[in-house]
């Protein structure tokens, strides 16, 4: 069985519904599926797609694209937000200077605010990092040093940084998710990566709708995808399916505390 640590349920896939794709992504062998918040205008359908299915559950959180919209007054709707059964971690959070839709000051402030929280709340983070490694490395340092020792920092979602900051995260006990981008036919580098992280800590994911993997290129991503990106990475590193399909979904059942 696999798991599909990071999708987006309450996003559009018509005509297809969230009981369809819930339903097609077990027909594939894919147990459980973690759907991620972004902003709080659409909380309330990602909450309530997580309590309709028994093996779906939900993260709670604003997106470094949404930085500048976010207020005060927010944090305390994610506080909230947060104690509920099936939230299972702080996120979708970080920082992104690739497209910037927020200044990066304050990207910053919001992502020390988010972490903060996840801090108090003792969950792990889902972390968005694009085009900002260092500024975010810097802020995860920070974060690592305050967690217990037997609390998971989280997962950097959607893997696509360099080497040498994915070992860093790495060493800071965060784990790494890997998308459908692993099988683009430019992702030379990020196969390097796939093929020496530990796989004891390595998530897959769809981060559907989006990024469609081979062979489903061109097409709008759905969770029961997240099988061939799990085949493609134990191909990758020569392992037998099974086993690979069997570690990732510990770790990720790790992570989430399912």
């Amino acid at each position: 069985m696999w798991v599909d640590s990071h999708c987006h349920l309450n996003y559009d896939y018509s005509p297809k519904s969230a009981e369809d794709l819930v339903r097609e992504a077990l027909d594939e062998g894919v147990s459980h599926l973690m759907t991620i918040g972004t902003d709080l205008k659409s909380l309330a359908d990602v909450v309530a797609i997580s309590e309709k299915f028994s093996n779906v559950h939900h993260t709670v959180g604003v997106h470094p694209h949404d930085a500048s919209l976010m207020t005060d007054d927010d944090l305390i709707q994610l506080r909230h937000a947060a104690s509920h059964s099936k939230c299972r971690a702080i996120g979708e959070i970080g920082l992104d200077t690739y497209y910037e839709h927020s200044p990066l000051d304050i990207q910053l402030t919001r992502l020390k605010q988010q972490l903060e929280l996840a801090l108090e709340c003792q969950l792990p983070v889902v972390i968005h990092s694009r085009d900002a490694e260092s500024h975010l490395l810097n802020e995860l340092r920070d974060y690592s040093k305050r967690l217990s020792p037997q609390q998971v920092p989280g997962v950097i979602h959607c893997f696509t940084g360099t080497q040498a900051f994915g070992q860093a995260c790495l060493n800071l006990g965060f784990y790494i998710s890997f998308s459908g981008i692993l099988t683009f036919k430019n992702a030379h580098d990020l196969r390097e990566s796939a093929k020496v992280f530990p796989l004891d800590r390595i998530l897959v994911e769809t981060d559907s709708p989006y990024l469609a993997p081979v062979p489903f290129r061109g097409k709008k991503c759905e969770p029961r995808m997240v099988k061939q990106t799990g085949l493609y990475l134990a191909e990758l590193r020569g392992m037998d399916a099974d086993e690979v399909a069997r570690v990732t979904t510990e770790n990720a059942k790790r992570v989430f505390r399912i």
